[in-house]
């Protein structure tokens, strides 16, 4: 795989880059962002510095993502449990989300990513609805990778949310027809993207936390013992070898990982 600017010659990342079959590449990538907080605390600094020094690595991996040609990226960014954190905290991590938007928004726009908030934004304060609602607008004519960022976001009511709109439709309808699988799904936050290829879970914790429980049945799960803020271009590249050597069985028949038809 030839990327002009994607990796210096002669680098690790140019050496895997092309071991990488891009016929082969996940279509759909979702990362659960952990490891921010013993990251600062291996440091000595407050969680807040993890926080602020993932950032970068947000901004790597979406380019980098986009730059390999995937469909969508989904980064689990603030869960519903994540309230229970200190106030202060939490303060930090919408204050830092705004501030995010408001210098990569440019560069996402340029690059044709199309970004979407996903879960239960509504319960957000007004200033970080505002600010995600302008970024959706300001991009949603854009036809390149879907980047997802999932916030106040839990996949049991990502489920529950897409019942009930289903259940709505059918009453306002008169439909009686039995519930498949198919109605659910045409009615999850990601509906028009394909489920996940591949899970990236950084920090090394065995676990999937309440993250897309329906769209991941099927998808490979990559578990790497680094922080996020040290997560880089480099480490995508391993998953992504990784998950290349894989079968994918999908409860039948082996068969290689498959991303892009």
């Amino acid at each position: 795989m030839e990327m002009e600017g994607f990796a210096p010659s002669g680098s690790r990342e140019a050496e895997l880059l092309q071991k990488i079959d891009e016929s082969r590449l996940p279509r759909h990538l979702a990362v659960i962002m952990d490891g921010n907080g013993r990251w600062a605390g291996s440091r000595s600094l407050p969680r807040v510095a993890g926080h602020r020094a993932g950032i970068e690595s947000v901004r790597e991996i979406v380019e980098s993502s986009a730059r390999l040609g995937m469909e969508a990226l989904t980064l689990y960014a603030f869960s519903v449990e994540n309230w229970k954190r200190p106030r202060s905290e939490v303060r930090t991590l919408m204050a830092l989300l705004k501030k995010y938007l408001r210098q990569e928004l440019g560069q996402i726009h340029a690059n044709n990513i199309r970004f979407l908030a996903i879960g239960r934004i509504r319960e957000l304060e007004a200033s970080v609805r505002e600010e995600l609602r302008h970024a959706m607008r300001v991009t949603a004519k854009n036809t390149g990778m879907h980047l997802y960022v999932a916030l106040n976001y839990s996949g049991r009511a990502e489920i529950v949310d897409a019942f009930n709109l289903l259940l709505r439709e059918r009453r306002k309808n008169g439909d009686t027809a039995p519930v498949d699988e198919e109605a659910i799904a045409r009615r999850l936050y990601t509906s028009a993207v394909p489920d996940p290829d591949l899970l990236i879970r950084t920090s090394g914790e065995m676990r999937i936390s309440n993250f897309l429980l329906w769209q991941i049945a099927y998808s490979e799960i990559y578990i790497t013992p680094t922080y996020w803020p040290d997560f880089r271009r480099l480490h995508l590249l391993e998953a992504i070898l990784e998950y290349q050597k894989r079968d994918r069985r999908y409860g039948g028949i082996q068969a290689p990982c498959e991303g892009k038809p």
